[in-house]
């Protein structure tokens, strides 16, 4: 049996994942590809061929190769949900993580409607019309209803047609879906803020719908200031809403 320095599995391990990694990056490996057989890559890299299998196998839980019987390893495309499941442990072990992914969420969002009014086409206005519709529907339902603010805001991402966005947005789905399911449940007691919800998404659909950029901009970011401060008032005991004034709600002109 074929003994492995620890020092060597660490840097070994690494090493088949950077071969891996550059030559993607470089075109040069593609999905369907089929990976050079263990031995002949343990020699390229340097390493022993236990250290390129327990990589290799690593590889294959994250779904970026696939190791089939008698035919070898097969480059795969990766599948986001697993960077999904990485992330929502990741950051599930953070104190601070929702101030943190609001601003990930915010980052991400406000491209995304920006790309959204240029590249929306009309199955995307549809699938926005249609999650509006089920946030009015669902408005005094928190599980439902957070459902359909995570399908509302999703669709924004989808209809800026941009892959990298999509993959942020993606993985950080089980998270981002808690938070709307917990905003849901503090708004059930509040007339207000459920009639600002519904109203606040109509707004963001229309500047979409509009191709108005900086409107749609404007408008999402003050929804996301509303709701943190929402959600700030209601963690330290507040009356929900004391004191804000969701700036959505007045009148819409144009950019100056």
């Amino acid at each position: 049996m074929e003994i492995t320095r620890a020092d060597e599995g660490r840097t070994g391990f690494e090493a088949v994942f950077a071969f891996l990694r550059e030559r993607l990056l470089a075109g040069s490996l593609r999905p369907g590809d089929r990976l050079v057989p263990e031995r002949e890559l343990a020699a390229q890299l340097g390493v022993s061929r236990p250290v390129v299998r327990e990589a290799l196998r690593a590889l294959n839980a994250l779904g970026i190769v696939e190791i089939r019987d008698r035919s070898g390893t097969v480059v795969r495309r990766p599948d986001v949900r697993v960077l999904n499941d990485f992330f929502t442990f990741a950051l599930a072990q953070q104190a601070d993580v929702a101030d943190d992914l609001m601003q990930a969420r915010i980052a991400v969002e406000c491209q995304a409607v920006r790309l959204a009014c240029e590249r929306a086409n009309v199955a995307d206005l549809e699938r926005l019309r249609a999650a509006l519709g089920r946030i009015d529907a669902t408005i005094d339902d928190p599980q439902a209803g957070g459902a359909a603010d995570f399908a509302f805001h999703r669709a924004i991402v989808t209809a800026g047609h941009s892959d990298t966005l999509g993959v942020l947005h993606d993985a950080m789905a089980a998270v981002l879906m808690r938070s709307h399911v917990d905003r849901r449940g503090l708004v059930r007691a509040d007339g207000a803020m459920k009639a600002y919800l519904i109203e606040d998404h109509r707004r963001i659909f229309e500047a979409v719908a509009a191709r108005d950029p900086a409107r749609a901009d404007r408008v999402l970011r003050g929804h996301f200031a509303i709701g943190d401060d929402f959600r700030r008032q209601a963690a330290v005991g507040l009356p929900p809403g004391a004191g804000a004034t969701p700036p959505s709600t007045q009148e819409e002109g144009p950019e100056p």
